[in-house]
């Protein structure tokens, strides 16, 4: 039973020391990509007072503390930093001071020209996007007629071959239609003219004599 009380007491070390020991394994990226849109961010920050701290803070205690809760918040929290000595005014907090009236002048100074700098820049950068996006559209559209030119101009080709073939086809037509009439009286002509016989070409000839007698006879009674 001694032995038994020591092994599980060994393999509860072993295991508690692999479970301290042996990382247990993170999936990083796993997640599936939100398909929401990013909000744009705001082309001009929020008003702020005293150079750095934001509206917000002083609406947000306004329901609470009132007006004056903002202000008295921040003293007594400088009260309570330097009388309990957890922060100590040293020369460093003089030189950071400093450092901050300087920053601050600087801003106050200078930091609408540079701000009209950068817009200025952003105008003329986004005109030349605009500008680039105007002849990307105008090329696009001098492929599209130079395209639409081409199909023309083939489509006008493919009806001028048709047009010639359909009139080959006419002509042919025509030309069939002429050899089988010249044929057909060339046929007729012949089979009439095989069929006559010499006592029927006398009759007529005669005939024809007679005719002409009277025809004589007649003119000559007018005369």
């Amino acid at each position: 039973y001694q032995k038994l009380q020591k092994e599980r007491k060994v393999t509860r070390k072993k295991k508690t020391f692999f479970f301290f020991i042996s990382p247990s394994p993170r999936l990083f990226h796993a997640s599936q990509q939100c398909p929401a849109p990013v909000p744009r961010l705001p082309e001009t920050g929020g008003k702020v007072r005293h150079g750095i701290i934001p509206e917000e803070f002083f609406q947000y205690l306004y329901p609470v503390t009132g007006v004056t809760g903002p202000y008295v918040l921040g003293l007594g929290l400088m009260t309570m930093l330097l009388s309990k000595e957890y922060y100590i005014i040293n020369s460093e907090t003089m030189s950071a001071l400093g450092t901050l009236a300087v920053i601050v002048y600087v801003i106050k100074k200078y930091g609408h020209k540079v701000t009209e700098f950068i817009d200025e820049s952003n105008d003329k950068e986004q005109w030349r996007v605009d500008g680039r996006k105007c002849i990307f559209d105008a090329k696009r559209n001098n492929v599209a007629m130079i395209l639409e030119s081409n199909m023309r101009e083939r489509q006008l080709m493919v009806f001028n071959e048709v047009k010639r073939r359909l009139d080959y086809h006419v002509e042919l037509e025509k030309l069939k239609r002429h050899l089988e009439q010249e044929h057909l009286i060339k046929w007729v002509e012949s089979n009439v003219i095989k069929s006559i016989t010499p006592q029927q070409e006398k009759e007529s000839i005669s005939s024809c004599i007679m005719q002409l007698k009277s025809l004589a006879q007649r003119s000559r009674a007018a005369v």
